[in-house]
């Protein structure tokens, strides 16, 4: 072997590590609406936990990747500790596919239908597939389909390059040796578990592995200690992950470590009792492409059935690790491990949207009701859910920005968009809120009184208020967009309600029926509660421009009602309702 066989071993490692990263980056990307689905079908049932770990770390090819997210959902409050237990070992298992197709590359047949199973007959093609649809692709869909298939067959050339620069090794005497050294169980673990760490992917070091194994000098009493070591190196990436988490989310990271290690220690001593005393012939053959896609199995799907039934003395084991220190913890609303899966973190601000949809509005009604019933524990309420409000707004803002950066599909493209819209109308709302809040307060405290008739009119417009807001907070939660196109009807008939009332009040001063006083109230109000009723208008408007991907409020709003029978119908009913 020559120098420049060693640079051909670096580049053939490099092109498979980047295939590797690529390819489960766009596979992640691709399948976010099914991980999301698969995740939250998540139970207490061990069975079921297992099959979705498994079943979504064989679809990103990524145990690390899974076990990150499962760290996340923790930390998050979106699944308990007990549950995650049962998604890592899933995804234990789950890791283990990329070895079996990895292995395909050492099909050896004259068949011409065997030989097409061979990645190297195959990858051409797809590789081929894969460049149109990232050049010609017209949505991210076909472009992430076209990286996944581009990914693939970088990776599968980088493992036909390694294996070509490694077959001179055969004959150096100082490798042979080297191999020789690992049959020692201990050493070959922590050699393993080293060079896992380092690359921060079991499927990878296995895929090495694989193809050192082509020069014939790697047989299996080497192979399965390394093995048994990469899933113990695998585990830095959520160690990593767990860091600045709350205690459920470390003590997950460490349930993904002891696993590995109990499982290693118990298997490593029955694999080193079996190799003294029964000394299989099996030890000591070279290890083949299938032999160690077997044994990378074989290792996993054994650790999962001697410690599944005891995930529970693993959650005991992971919270004495990581014991209560007393202080108080807050989940973490929006987690930024989220974002290399940018379809669960748009689900994820989805729903603290809605949370932030339900203070404001809700408060906003409690405002109202201030008006004529002033209670000082709801007035402080009303000031905390502003606050809150102010919240949301700053950490969603700052995390869809974050995730608009990504690479995102057209469609999440959109609902970010939608959600930047909303979460300011909403936290305008809340503002409105405690500004009615504030002139409830001196009506109060000046005793300022409203003449009967002006008491009527407010009511009538303060229902018309509560209307929209109920309207637009339905269609919003539910995505509604029937009830969406209810909402500007209503808004334009609140825009008539204020002028009326406007004109009334007028009326009224000239006739000497109200202060001074009482008109500057009541203009801050019939303001405030018709600013309200636009941002519910702004918020319905979004709801349907997003699914037609158009956020254009101005050009939405004007055809909405231009010649628009059914925008006609809805402002007659709500004008003879409240006028």
């Amino acid at each position: 072997m020559n120098v420049f066989d060693v640079l051909t071993l670096i580049g053939g490692l490099c092109l498979f590590l980047f295939g590797m990263n690529v390819m489960g980056d766009a596979l992640e990307r691709r399948a976010g609406g099914g991980l999301q689905k698969l995740l939250g079908k998540l139970t207490r049932n061990k069975a079921t936990g297992f099959v979705t770990g498994l079943a979504v770390t064989a679809v990103i090819q990524s145990s690390s990747a899974t076990t990150v997210m499962v760290v996340g959902f923790v930390n998050s409050g979106i699944i308990t500790l007990k549950q995650a237990i049962n998604v890592i070992m899933g995804a234990n298992v789950g890791t283990t596919v990329t070895a079996w197709i990895l292995s395909l590359g050492g099909i050896s047949s004259d068949n011409v239908f065997v030989q097409l199973l061979k990645p190297a007959s195959f990858t051409p093609v797809l590789a081929l597939i894969g460049t149109l649809m990232l050049m010609f692709g017209k949505n991210g869909k076909k472009k992430d389909t076209g990286t996944i298939l581009l990914g693939f067959a970088t990776l599968m050339f980088g493992m036909d390059t390694m294996s070509s620069a490694v077959l001179g090794l055969a004959d150096v005497p100082e490798f042979r040796h080297m191999f020789i050294m690992f049959k020692n169980p201990i050493l070959g673990v922590i050699v393993g578990a080293i060079l896992t760490a380092i690359i921060q992917s079991s499927s990878a070091s296995v895929g090495i592995l694989q193809a050192l194994a082509v020069t014939g000098q790697v047989s299996y009493g080497a192979a399965i200690p390394i093995i048994m070591g990469q899933n113990i190196g695998t585990c830095i990436t959520a160690i990593i992950s767990s860091f600045g988490t709350n205690k459920n989310a470390k003590r997950t990271a460490v349930v993904h470590l002891s696993f590995n290690i109990i499982g290693t220690i118990i298997l490593l001593s029955v694999f080193s009792v079996i190799s003294v005393l029964l000394k299989p012939a099996l030890l000591n053959e070279p290890a083949s492409l299938f032999g160690i896609a077997a044994a990378h199995s074989a290792f996993n799907i054994l650790c999962t059935l001697i410690l599944l039934p005891m995930s529970s003395l693993l959650e005991k084991l992971a919270i004495r690790l990581v014991p209560d220190t007393g202080a108080k913890e807050t989940i973490a609303e929006l987690d930024e491990r989220f974002l290399t899966t940018p379809h669960i973190a748009l689900d994820r601000c989805n729903s603290l949207v809605k949370e932030m949809a339900e203070i404001a509005v809700s408060e906003f009604k409690n405002s109202m009701n201030m008006l004529t019933r002033y209670n000082k524990d709801y007035a402080e309420k009303i000031r905390r859910a502003e606050e809150k409000c102010d919240h949301y707004e700053d950490i969603l803002g700052t995390y869809l920005v974050k995730l608009s950066g990504h690479q995102i599909s057209d469609s999440d493209s959109s609902d970010v968009s939608k959600l930047l819209k909303a979460i300011g109308d909403f936290e305008r709302i809340s503002d409105h809120s405690v500004n009615i809040l504030e002139s409830a307060e001196e009506l109060k405290d000046k005793n300022i009184k409203f003449s009967p008739e002006a008491k009527k009119e407010m009511d009538s417009l303060c229902s018309a208020v509560s209307e929209i807001l109920t309207l637009s907070y339905t269609a919003f939660v539910n995505n509604d967009l029937d009830t969406a196109r209810s909402v500007e009807p209503l808004e334009q008939v609140i825009d008539d309600l204020k002028a009326r009332l406007r004109n009334a009040h007028i009326a009224r001063l000239k006739r000497g029926e109200c202060s001074i006083e009482a008109g500057f109230v009541w203009a801050d109000l019939i303001t405030n509660l018709e600013r309200t009723a636009d941002h519910c208008s702004n918020i319905a408007v979004c709801i349907t421009d997003a699914s037609e991907n158009n956020m254009n409020l101005h050009e939405a709003l004007h055809s909405m009602k231009k010649e628009n029978p059914y925008f006609e119908k809805q402002y007659a009913a709500y004008t003879k309702k409240y006028n």
